[in-house]
């Protein structure tokens, strides 16, 4: 971005501050306002801060009138410019210039704590803002410094990518699976087309054959008749036996 040191911006304005004036520094321990006749202050009127490109100014002027009282550029915050009392957060020290090299020292108090916060805070983030454009500036000058890297293709030019861990397959095609077609032999004991014996020791159990007519002739208690080998000589007696049964009217089945 293009610095343009004929446009001055409004960073902040109070309409109320004081001016005071402070002692020589006795040692390195700064300024305290305890030291400064804080009840008696040398001039009050109004502040605004404005900002010229990378500048900035502390204006202290009349409220009334809005002619300049004192002004001071401040280049660098912190710094020498501004310093803060180590015994108060609303009371400053500022360094002012007349124009022709000249500086003094005064003290700049805020009757609220809040104006004083303000004033901290507009000097952060115009100096904050300042750090910024400096640092895009050297990005863009060693962009255009730098020459740039070019990952074009060239004409004619050609990539060879290998690939690892991949096997070419045969020319006859793809292989058949192994499991396909494959029949697993028979447990050990059994024969090829045979059925499992039963365990040593346990005689085998024969299929019981229910008899169909025992369990429809409630009124006929007797031993059950002996297996038929004939299959279908259980439903011939079943149809025997309830042919004796007398049938009601109705087409009702009694059953004594």
């Amino acid at each position: 971005m293009a610095e343009d040191n004929s446009y001055e911006s409004m960073l902040c304005v109070k309409p109320e501050v004081h001016v005071y004036k402070i002692p020589p520094r006795a040692s390195n321990r700064g300024y305290r306002a305890a030291d400064w006749k804080l009840d008696e202050p040398s001039w009050s009127g109004r502040m605004k801060i404005t900002a010229k490109g990378k500048i900035a100014y502390i204006k202290l002027e009349d409220k009334n009138t809005g002619e300049l009282f004192a002004q001071a550029p401040v280049e660098q915050y912190p710094g020498c410019v501004v310093e803060s009392v180590s015994d108060s957060s609303r009371y400053f020290v500022i360094r002012i210039e007349d124009g022709n090299g000249r500086h003094a020292f005064i003290g700049l108090g805020f009757a609220d704590r809040g104006d004083s916060f303000d004033f901290n805070v507009a000097l952060q983030d115009h100096f904050k803002w300042v750090k910024q454009e400096g640092e895009i500036a050297k990005q863009e000058a060693s962009d255009i410094v730098a020459p740039k890297l070019d990952l074009s293709f060239k004409e004619g030019q050609t990539i060879k990518i290998s690939i690892g861990n991949i096997k070419k397959r045969e020319a006859g095609g793809a292989k058949p699976r192994g499991m396909a077609g494959v029949l697993l032999p028979p447990p050990p004991g059994v024969k090829a087309g045979g059925v499992i014996p039963p365990p040593v020791g346990q005689p085998p159990v024969l299929a019981v054959q229910t008899d169909t007519a025992s369990l429809l002739d409630f009124g006929s208690p007797g031993p059950a008749a002996p297996p038929s080998t004939d299959v279908w000589g259980d439903f011939t007696s079943a149809g025997a036996n309830s042919s004796q049964d007398g049938v009601k009217a109705g087409g009702w089945v009694q059953f004594s």
